[in-house]
């Protein structure tokens, strides 16, 4: 027996091994690889993530030749390893090759350098896209006959390629990408793109000012109440109307009023020539779709109304940002009329507030998907419009009714949700 031909076998099959190393690893790194991540990188220049990138197009191909170089390198190993054991051991060595080359090429040529790869794609896709373009190339004969084979079973089969879904991703996923991008993300942009993905599920009648709270001119007022109040108000857009506030005339914007104000013989006639037309909003219109209605109308104001046109409040750009970004205000709980904090931890809340400012004012869990308003809340929780001061439990919250007027609850005491106390087991 030749020692150095024994030599040469033992090296031939090391670097047998490690050649199915690489592909191995080549395989689980390409196909671990954030394929978003990946076109980033691409499109910013990276040429390892370019051609990474270029291979991942055609995933047959890229397969293809992954694996006719693997089992290639994984069967002339098995000839060589034979060949060995023959020449040590005999006959028995066949036996034996087989044994110890499956230990070997599940330890150095499959387990280990898969992990590696799963752990570090881009460390092992990228440098290995250096070989597996010329490589494909070169065995292009041999990839394409081996996919044509694979597309005529598929096709027996009655599997389509191109009926696979894309990866793109739905609003889901997008939002579950968000939360996990851990701090690659600042929280507060977290909070802004998940926002912007629930526009659609809040309609313009979860923000709007209601009715009620609509602060505007009434034209049947006398003259020097009307001009008081274009003095003195806090808005910078006002309805106009005549008797009732579904009477709408127009939308007042107070910066037209300013040389008016300071002319003499003014009346109703000039205030209502600086107006604009009113902008009516379905109650129904999601958030998104009222965004992008409002730029197509170049309005920042619009009235809100029912199916039956009566108006329910009016609903501002501001209000939807505000959805999006959170308040403008640096603390709302604290300078908000309608949640008043108490030295007990208890809540003063208006009626009126509005369930979803409640819940992003305090961080709480209230449902959103029945009554508006906390004084709707109460009232479908007890099915009947309390006549005295009653006491309920809503969604874990204690609620004690504070007031009632004219069949409304005017204001209530609403207690932090409960805390469950821990049983403790005992034998």
């Amino acid at each position: 027996m030749n020692e150095a031909s024994l030599t040469a076998l033992f090296s031939l099959l090391a670097g047998l091994i490690i050649l199915s190393a690489f592909f191995s690893s080549s395989e689980t790194g390409m196909m671990s690889l954030n394929r978003y991540r990946l076109k980033h990188l691409a499109k910013t220049g990276h040429k390892g993530a370019r051609r990474a990138n270029n291979l991942l197009k055609r995933t047959d191909q890229l397969i293809g030749v992954i694996l006719i170089g693997n089992n290639f390198v994984n069967i002339f190993a098995s000839s060589i390893a034979t060949v060995i054991a023959i020449r040590l051991w005999g006959d028995a060595g066949i036996f034996i090759a087989t044994i110890l080359l499956t230990i070997v090429i599940l330890i150095f040529a499959e387990v280990t350098p898969k992990t590696l790869a799963a752990l570090f794609p881009e460390k092992i896709a990228f440098p290995a896209s250096h070989i597996l373009g010329p490589l494909l190339k070169a065995l292009y004969p041999f990839v394409w006959m081996v996919n044509l084979f694979t597309g005529l079973i598929l096709k027996i089969l009655r599997i389509s390629p191109d009926d696979i879904a894309n990866d793109h991703l739905s609003r889901e996923e997008l939002r579950t990408l968000v939360n996990e991008a851990g701090a690659l993300i600042p929280s507060k942009h977290k909070d802004m793109l998940v926002s912007i993905l629930d526009l659609e599920k809040v309609t313009v009648n979860d923000i709007m000012v209601p009715r009620n709270e609509v602060v505007g001119i009434d034209l049947d007022d006398d003259l020097d109440g009307i001009l008081r109040q274009l003095r003195s108000s806090q808005h910078t857009r006002l309805p106009v109307y005549k008797g009732d506030v579904n009477n709408i005339q127009g939308m007042l914007h107070l910066r037209n009023t300013s040389k008016l104000l300071l002319q003499d013989d003014i009346n109703k006639a000039m205030i209502m020539q600086l107006c604009r037309e009113p902008y009516f909003i379905p109650e129904s219109t999601p958030l998104n779709t009222q965004l992008i209605n409002f730029q197509k109308a170049k309005r920042r104001i619009g009235i809100v109304v029912d199916e039956y046109g009566d108006v329910l409040g009016i609903a501002t750009l501001e209000d939807i940002l505000e959805e999006i970004v959170g308040e403008f205000t640096t603390d709302y709980s604290a300078t908000s009329p309608d949640v008043i904090p108490q030295d007990d931890g208890t809540y003063i809340i208006d009626g009126s507030a509005a369930v979803r400012t409640i819940n992003k004012i305090l961080d709480w869990k209230l449902p959103i998907d029945g009554p508006k308003t906390l004084n709707g809340l109460i009232t479908e929780q007890l099915e009947t419009i309390p006549e005295t001061n009653v006491c309920l439990k809503v969604k874990g919250h204690r609620v004690e009714v504070l007031q009632i007027k004219d069949n409304v609850v005017k204001a209530a005491i609403v207690h932090p949700p409960l805390r469950r106390k821990k049983r403790s087991n005992r034998a």
